[in-house]
């Protein structure tokens, strides 16, 4: 879908397949544009706020057909809510809803008037719609060879139509770039287990390196060589050799200490020996998500010049049952030196983690380090749908990702970390176990696993299990992969790391 900005409406015939849009408060008063629009259409729009059924709640939505005088097809009203609530997050909630009901309605163009609100930048504000419209419009049709046309969205072209068009363009010049790196997210992360394997995801990253980005990628050779069994374990199982991807990004000053990503990358979870149940097992494709995550962050970063070193690691596996599988009951020696014992095959991500976190901080010094996984499912029953869990060994590193959360929509919660959770993954035969006794507490015994391999760094974990999907689709992200992450990384370096 194409986004452009307008200082004015387009005149002429009445287009097919195109809407004009007007967004309203709840006082349902009138801006400029929309004004000189009403009065030419002869009062049509506010007849038609007056007497619908139409109050001007956040999202609400209503279409008119056949309006004289106009030049679409169809006259859309869509409500902000309250004008003192106004703020980027309504406006992106705004601007997904647009997007995806033109987009259901047959609509091919459209223009959308913003204007006439108090305390609003405007032209901040209708960037902020148009990246989200601009993230609702995403579909994933590539292997689609009946349907495509029917399952595709219709709309091509949003006009936004705004007196300030010339710092709306400006932001979303940025906002652009950062859409790029979700849409990047989400094609890895949507794609099949047999198209993105290790060696693919590593593949995929190459294309970085036209935007500067420095990739490497370490062999299953030379993670052996490195001492990586915790990682090299999981992968023992499959036919597809595992691969560790490091992304480089210098757009700091030299003396500068990188920020670093990590990103738990299982391209198939069967759950190895420890087989999960068939039912839903192809969810598991989206395993890799943290790594998805982090590749499209770099796409972001890169894209847009951000002014910081930042370093990306990917650790890529495929956790398979096969003859050479690893075993419960198997005790691995990771890169640190610590050996793990491994009661249970499919709690594996955190075995791909510790080595990929250990690396990074031995390698890098970085000045924060936070990683991101599908972790556990119990982040899920704790938090559903709506917010990722958050751990972290420093304070302010968390309170940082708290604010960027509630900044970008892209939410976390902080849960706990401490000894006594610390103790529950002692092993009896090694120096930890890689779950817990029992059921409690799966999501913080996991995060406790994982600060035993960030060797004291400021260091943050994110479980997004249960915000890396929708089942629904949400005001930016259609049904599927939501690339949740790019956004809260791209803030939390722009507001606090770059310069």
């Amino acid at each position: 879908m194409k986004i452009q900005f307008s200082t004015k409406l387009t005149e002429g015939k009445t287009k097919a397949k195109h809407a004009i849009v007007v967004a309203v408060t709840d006082t349902k008063k009138l801006g400029a544009n929309a004004a000189a629009l009403d009065k030419k259409l002869g009062g049509a729009i506010s007849r038609a706020l007056q007497a619908a059924k139409f109050d001007g709640k956040k999202a609400q939505i209503m279409s008119i057909l056949g309006v004289d005088g106009l030049s679409g097809d169809r006259l859309t009203i869509v409500g902000l809510g309250a004008e003192k609530d106004l703020g980027a997050l309504t406006f992106q909630a705004v601007g997904g809803k647009i997007a995806s009901y033109l987009g259901r309605h047959g609509i091919k163009s459209a223009e959308v008037i913003f204007d006439g609100y108090k305390g609003v930048k405007v032209g901040d504000a209708v960037a902020e719609a148009a990246f989200s419209a601009r993230l609702r419009g995403y579909f994933f049709g590539k292997y689609h060879t009946k349907r495509k046309a029917e399952l595709q969205p219709s709309l091509e072209t949003l006009t936004f139509v705004t007196k300030d068009d010339a710092a709306a363009k400006k932001l979303y010049a940025e906002y652009e770039k950062v859409a790029d790196g979700i849409d990047f997210t989400r094609d890895l992360v949507t794609e099949p287990a047999n198209v993105i394997y290790p060696e693919s995801f590593a593949e995929a990253c190459k294309q970085l390196t036209k935007l500067g980005v420095k990739v490497e990628i370490l062999t299953a050779a030379q993670m052996k060589k490195l001492g990586m069994g915790s990682l090299l374990g999981v992968g023992q199982g499959s036919v597809r050799e595992p691969r560790l991807v490091v992304m480089q990004w210098t757009g700091g000053k030299k003396t500068q200490k990188p920020v670093a990503f990590v990103g738990k990358g299982v391209t198939f979870d069967t759950g190895g020996i420890s087989i999960k149940p068939s039912a839903n097992m192809g969810d598991m494709k989206y395993d890799m998500a943290g790594a998805g995550v982090v590749a499209g962050l770099m796409k972001a970063l890169a894209g847009r010049k951000a002014k910081v070193n930042v370093v990306g690691v990917a650790g890529l596996v495929e956790n398979m049952p096969d003859g050479n599988a690893q075993r419960p009951g198997d005790v691995v020696t990771s890169m640190s030196g610590q050996t793990i014992e491994v009661l249970n095959t499919d709690a594996e991500g955190r075995l791909v983690l510790a080595d990929a976190l250990w690396y990074t901080q031995d390698r890098f010094k970085p000045q924060i380090m936070v990683n991101l996984a599908t972790l556990t499912g119990a982040i899920v029953i704790s938090l559903g749908e709506f917010r990722a869990g958050l751990f972290s060994n420093n304070d302010k590193l968390a309170d940082k990702l708290t604010a960027v959360g509630k900044k970008t929509g892209e939410e976390c919660w902080r849960l706990p970390l401490g000894p006594e959770y610390d103790e529950m993954i002692n092993s009896d035969i090694a120096d930890m176990k890689n779950i817990s006794e029992g059921r409690g507490a799966g999501s913080i015994t996991a995060a406790q696993f994982l600060q035993r391999f960030v060797n004291g760094t400021p260091w943050a974990h994110l479980d997004i299990a249960g915000v890396a999907w929708s089942g629904k689709g949400l005001a930016s992200a259609p049904k599927g992969a939501t690339g949740y992450g790019v956004r809260l990384l791209n803030q939390l370096v722009k507001d606090h790391y770059e310069g």
